[in-house]
C-alpha cells in the first residue's frame, strides 16, 4: 500500500494536517494520544505533509484536543452501553481504534466518498458494528442509515468552521430530529477564532476557507430549541499544557485571562 495517492482540496485536503499533527505527536517519547494508525497512514500516504507546515504546537494542540474528545466519548459509553456513536467529517481520524468501543455499540463515521474509500485502504476493517457512511455531512439522506431509538454521541471535531452560517443548525437540527436523544460535542471558533485559523499556513496552503463563528454557545439553542447547551470542555490541563513551546504556553496563558481570547476557539457539550 506504500505511495497511496490521495487527491484532496480545500477543506477535505485539511484533514491531511489533522492526521500528521497527530502522527508528528504519535512520535514523540512522551506521546498523549500514541497515534500508531495515524503515522502508519503518514508513512503510507504518497504527499508532500510539508507544504501543510505543521510544527510540533500544532501536533501537541491537535492531540489535546483529539485525547479530550476520547475522553468524553468513553465516559458516554460507560454510561450508555447501548449507545451509538455519530462522528461527523470523520476523516482520517482513528477514534474508533484509539477508544475501541465493546461489542452492542455501533460506532459510524461520515464523510465524503472519497473520504471513506481512502480510509478503507488505509486502515483495518473493523467488526459489524462499525458503519462507514460515505457522504456530505450536510446532505439529509445519509441520517436514514442510523438508528434513532438508542442514545447517540455526536462528535464533530474540526468540522464546524468550515460549514456555511446557515448550514450547521440545519445539520444540528436534523440530527437532534432523528435521534431519540444524548450528547453533541464539537470545536467551536469566534469571528476572531475565524480570523486566526485564516492565517494558519496549514489552512493557506490548501485554500480551504471557514465560515461558521459561534460568539454565544447558547445561540445555537436558539437557532435548535432541542439544544441543550451543558458547558464547555476544558482542553488543555496545566501538565499537558507544558510541553508546548513557550509562545504557545503564553497564549494559552492569555487566552485564559482574557474573555474575548477564550472565545477563540472552544470544545462544546450539548444534550438534547
Amino acid at each position: 500500500m506504500a505511495g497511496e495517492k490521495v487527491d484532496l482540496t480545500g477543506a477535505k485536503e485539511t484533514l491531511l494536517m489533522t492526521l500528521y499533527g497527530k502522527a508528528l505527536e504519535s512520535r514523540l517519547p512522551n506521546s498523549l494520544l500514541q497515534d500508531r494508525l495515524a503515522d502508519e497512514a503518514v508513512r503510507k500516504i504518497d504527499y508532500d505533509f510539508a507544504r501543510l507546515k505543521v510544527d510540533g504546537n500544532l501536533g501537541i494542540g491537535l492531540a489535546i484536543r483529539a485525547k479530550t474528545l476520547d475522553a468524553q466519548v468513553e465516559d458516554f459509553l460507560a454510561r450508555n452501553p447501548d449507545a451509538i456513536v455519530l462522528h461527523l467529517g470523520c476523516g482520517l481520524d482513528t477514534r474508533i481504534f484509539r477508544v475501541d468501543p465493546p461489542l452492542g455499540v455501533d460506532w459510524f463515521d461520515v464523510d465524503y466518498p472519497d473520504v471513506v474509500e481512502l480510509r478503507r485502504r488505509l486502515y483495518p476493517s473493523r467488526d459489524r458494528y462499525y458503519h462507514l457512511i460515505a457522504s456530505s455531512v450536510t446532505e439529509p439522506g445519509w441520517l436514514a442509515e442510523v438508528p434513532r431509538n438508542r442514545p447517540a454521541m455526536v462528535v464533530a471535531e474540526g468540522l464546524t468552521p468550515y460549514l456555511a452560517a446557515d448550514e450547521g443548525p440545519r445539520l444540528f437540527a436534523r440530527l437532534v430530529a432523528h435521534l431519540a436523544g444524548g450528547e453533541l460535542m464539537f470545536d467551536a471558533y469566534s469571528r476572531f477564532g475565524l480570523k486566526l485559523m485564516r492565517l494558519n499556513p496549514a489552512i493557506k496552503a490548501t485554500g480551504s476557507e471557514v465560515h461558521w463563528a459561534i460568539e454565544d454557545p447558547r445561540e445555537l439553542e436558539r437557532a435548535v430549541p432541542k439544544l441543550r447547551f451543558i458547558g464547555e470542555i476544558p482542553a488543555y490541563k496545566p501538565e499537558q499544557a507544558a510541553r508546548l513551546s513557550w509562545s504557545a504556553r503564553l497564549f494559552i496563558g492569555l487566552w485564559k485571562l482574557i474573555p474575548a481570547m477564550r472565545k477563540v476557539g472552544r470544545l462544546l457539550r450539548y444534550r438534547f
